[in-house]
């Protein structure tokens, strides 16, 4: 796993062998960020990453200028490992926390321009992840919510999805607030 672009470009990534992350492809996380780097100006960006696993979004987001990434990470080794990896790497922009998602998104007082989640495919609640994150308050009126999901989920009905992607075994479904913008 590898940093695509910006600061740490071509910096790798590497998780111990018993991280149980299945982090997002190089080639899906690149294909998405092509996409990002012509709808957002990184530096003016305020990013969430939710089920943060390997970090490797929110290192990514952190290495084209983001000005601010929050994570948040369940797994207290994976947690760890991100925290180590923020350390080597100075990322000082990137704030993580440790603890339930559903939590958070009760208790957090941020907004954000992108809110990205990335879940483990057999989550039991995976399909109320968009509404809970829509409803939470926390994206900012312009911005947008990523939802990385197994192909067999469809969010195509859901009222606020505008876009949907497809990168092998990832697939990423856009949500915004406003469709118009």
């Amino acid at each position: 796993m590898r940093i695509i672009s910006g600061e740490h470009k071509g910096r790798r990534i590497n998780p111990p062998a018993v991280f149980s992350a299945r982090p997002t492809t190089d080639f899906a996380r690149e294909a998405l960020f092509n996409i990002l780097v012509n709808r957002i100006d990184f530096e003016n960006t305020d990013v969430l990453d939710l089920f943060s696993g390997t970090g490797s979004i929110s290192y990514e987001f952190a290495s084209r200028g983001a000005r601010s990434v929050h994570l948040v990470e369940k797994d207290i080794k994976h947690f760890s490992f991100i925290r180590k990896m923020i350390t080597d790497l100075k990322f000082e922009r990137i704030k993580p926390f440790h603890g339930d998602v559903r939590l958070f998104l009760k208790i957090c007082k941020s907004d954000f321009d992108i809110i990205f989640a990335d879940p483990p495919y057999d989550l039991e609640w995976l399909e109320m992840i968009p509404e809970l994150v829509i409803s939470s308050g926390l994206l900012k009126e312009d911005g947008f919510f990523i939802l990385e999901h197994p192909r067999d989920l469809s969010f195509s009905s859901n009222k606020y999805f505008f876009e949907h992607r497809n990168y092998g075994s990832v697939n990423f479904s856009f949500f915004r607030l406003n469709k118009e913008v």
